[in-house]
């Protein structure tokens, strides 16, 4: 099982241990504590004898290795991921101080060493326990600390921002997720209620697209990204699907971390129009049918039970509405 009773995960998260970086995806390379010591040995001397721990929960595109107590290095599984961490290094820094909540930001810049093919980069460690295994104290508080960031955010000026397609679907329209989102219904049909799944899903794709202006996207907002500290929010992370575009992408953490009732505040505090909630609804439905498609107990164990959750919570509200 991947929730008990009070849906608190079983799965320790944001945690270091010994262990080296299993793999999620068959294309990624081989990283280990000696693959990272060795890159920092040669690049980064005055960093090599600090403590170096593997970073729990496993990130699907970087592996994060804990470096002391300040520091913690990033480095792309694929060639994929890549481009993302380029967008994280060149955006981060003018978006923090723009920012309510802690987000990571890069100190240092490293490149392709012995045995690592790719550029990677060491960020600043930011002290606190994510969502998953330590909820925020008051969930109508984190609504509207949570609403305050995304608020912020999407006042920046999205001018230049990166294009969603160019590294992630966040933010698009949500048609262009619908071969792949019917695809996974196929796949999953008999572990689910297809019927109801289906419903919700064409709804969502059936509301009016977002007519304004694009504006700023984190694109991966969930439990796993959120730190809190004093029982209230105090960081946001992992920023690699980072972009402009439909704000319903970033809405979809209504279903992902809130009560029914904190739901409905965050809702109201981002004036969250009906076709926005409907779009939002289908992101969450779809990311969630694609992790439970792609992914496996062995392979992403926190990840699954995370989308088995965010799928319980949209049918649970769909069942509600019909």
């Amino acid at each position: 099982m991947c929730y008990g009773s009070d849906g608190a995960t079983t799965v320790t998260t944001h945690r270091a241990d010994d262990a080296p970086a299993a793999k999620m995806h068959a294309d990624e390379v081989d990283i280990s504590n000696a693959v990272v010591h060795t890159l920092l040995a040669v690049q980064f001397p005055a960093w090599a004898d600090l403590p170096l721990q593997p970073v729990r929960p496993l990130g699907t595109d970087n592996a994060l290795y804990r470096l002391g107590d300040d520091l913690v290095a990033r480095l792309p599984r694929r060639a994929h991921d890549v481009a993302t961490l380029a967008k994280e290094c060149a955006w981060l820094p003018r978006l923090a101080p723009l920012l309510p909540l802690a987000i990571p930001v890069p100190v240092a810049h490293g490149e392709p060493g012995p045995g690592y093919p790719f550029p990677w980069a060491i960020y600043r460690w930011i002290e606190g326990e994510t969502a998953l295994t330590a909820p925020p104290a008051d969930l109508q508080q984190a609504a509207g600390d949570l609403a305050a960031f995304i608020r912020a955010l999407q006042r920046i000026d999205p001018t230049d921002g990166p294009q969603p397609a160019q590294d992630s679907s966040r933010g698009v329209p949500l048609a262009r997720r619908d071969a792949a989102t019917r695809a996974a219904l196929r796949s999953l049909q008999h572990t689910l209620d297809i019927r109801a799944a289906t419903m919700l899903w064409e709804e969502a794709v059936d509301a009016p697209v977002w007519p304004g202006p694009p504006v700023w996207l984190h694109g991966d907002v969930d439990a796993r990204n959120l730190l809190v500290r004093n029982g209230r929010l105090s960081a946001v992370l992992d920023f690699g699907c980072l972009g402009v575009g439909d704000p319903a992408c970033d809405v979809m953490v209504a279903w992902k971390l809130f009560s029914p009732t904190a739901r409905e505040t965050f809702r109201v505090l981002l004036a969250v129009d009906a076709a926005t909630w409907a779009r939002s609804r289908g992101w969450a439905l779809s990311q969630a049918l694609l992790i439970l498609d792609y992914y496996s107990m062995d392979t992403n164990p926190i990840l699954m039970c995370e989308a088995r959750h965010w799928l319980s919570e949209l049918l649970a509200d769909f069942a509600l509405r019909s």
